[in-house]
C-alpha cells in the first residue's frame, strides 16, 4: 500500500480478543490504537481537525491545549501536511511526549503543572484572545471534527471487525470525542448497542489522558445524555490491569487502557451473571512506553 503522505496510514487499527479477561459466554475485544502512525487514538481526531481547519488558517498557526497524545498527533500531522502547530501543555507531562512534539517541529508553550489539562485550556484560550491574528484555535474539546473522526472511522471499523456482533462499547473519557463518535457510529448501525464510559474515580488520579468529569471543565462535545452508563475506575485498578495485560496478553498498554479493560471486564461479568452472551469492545488509546521516564 502506498500513501501520498503518512496521514493516509491513520486508522484501520487491529482488534484483539482478550481471552484472559473473559467470563463464560462473553467476548472481550480491544482496539489497539497505538498502531496509528503517531502511536495513539488521537491521530484520528488530530487528522480530522487539521483537514477541516486548513482553509480557515489564513496564515495563522494552529494552536490547541493538550496533555500529550493529541499534541503528538497535531505535531506529526502538521509536519506531514505542512501546517504550523503550537501546543499548550502542562509542564509536568512526560518527558517522552515533550521530546516527541519538539522533534516534529511544533512550538511548545507550557502551562502551570498544578492546573493540569484545565490550566492548559485556559492558557490556550487566553493566548488566542490576546493575538487572534496569530493563532487559529483548533479547540479539540469543542470541535465537532473530533467525534466525527470516530463516527466515520473507528465505529465503522469496530462494526466491520466484529461482523456487526458488538453489543457493548466501553470507552474512556478524555475530550469525550472518542466515546461520542464511537457511540453515534455504532448506534447508527444498531440502536441496541450499549455505550459505557470509563472515567477516573478520583479528581486527583493517575490515569493520564482520562478526565474526572465532576471536577473538570466539561468539553462541549461531551454529551452525557448519549451514554447508557458511566463507570468510575480507581487509579490502582487501572494500573493493576495494565500490568495484567502485559503479563497475560503480551499487551504493553497504558494505564488509561488498563482502566478501560477493567471497565470492559466489569460489564462482561454482569452480562455473564445474567446468563446472557455478548461482545464487549473497548479501546486502548496508547502504549505504556509513552509514560516511562528515561533512566
Amino acid at each position: 500500500m502506498v500513501f501520498d503522505s503518512l496521514a493516509g496510514a491513520v486508522g484501520n487499527t487491529p482488534l484483539v480478543r482478550l481471552r484472559s479477561l473473559e467470563p463464560g459466554g462473553v467476548e472481550i475485544h480491544a482496539k489497539l490504537e497505538w498502531f496509528n502512525p503517531g502511536g495513539s487514538v488521537k491521530d484520528r481526531a488530530g487528522l480530522q481537525i487539521i483537514r477541516e481547519s486548513v482553509e480557515k488558517l489564513r496564515g495563522r498557526t494552529l494552536i490547541d491545549s493538550t496533555s500529550g497524545n493529541t499534541g503528538i498527533a497535531y505535531a506529526w500531522i502538521g509536519a506531514a501536511l505542512r501546517v504550523p502547530v503550537a501546543l499548550v501543555m502542562p509542564e509536568n507531562v512526560s518527558e517522552a511526549r515533550k521530546r516527541i512534539v519538539r522533534a516534529f517541529g511544533a512550538q511548545v508553550i507550557y502551562s502551570d503543572p498544578l492546573e493540569t489539562s484545565d490550566g492548559a485550556i485556559r492558557l490556550a484560550r487566553q493566548l488566542v484572545r490576546e493575538q487572534p491574528d496569530r493563532w487559529f484555535y483548533a479547540d479539540q474539546y469543542s470541535n465537532e471534527a473530533n467525534p466525527r473522526a470516530h463516527e466515520l472511522g473507528t465505529a465503522r471499523e469496530i462494526w466491520d471487525q466484529t461482523g456487526g456482533r458488538v453489543t457493548h462499547a466501553v470507552v474512556g473519557i478524555g475530550t469525550g470525542g472518542t466515546i461520542m463518535g464511537v457511540g453515534r457510529g455504532l448506534r447508527a448501525r444498531n440502536r441496541r448497542v450499549q455505550i459505557v464510559a470509563v472515567e477516573p474515580a478520583e479528581a486527583l488520579h493517575g490515569l493520564e489522558g482520562l478526565k474526572h468529569m465532576p471536577s473538570s471543565i466539561v468539553p462541549a462535545i461531551y454529551k452525557e445524555s448519549e451514554l447508557d452508563r458511566k463507570l468510575s475506575i480507581p487509579t490502582d485498578a487501572g494500573w493493576d490491569m495494565a500490568e495484567r495485560l502485559a503479563r497475560d496478553e503480551g499487551l504493553f498498554a497504558g494505564h488509561s487502557a488498563g482502566a478501560a479493560a477493567f471497565g470492559a471486564q466489569l460489564v462482561a461479568r454482569e452480562i455473564a451473571e445474567r446468563g446472557e452472551t455478548g461482545v464487549v469492545v473497548t479501546l486502548f488509546p496508547d502504549r505504556a512506553d509513552r509514560y516511562i521516564a528515561p533512566a
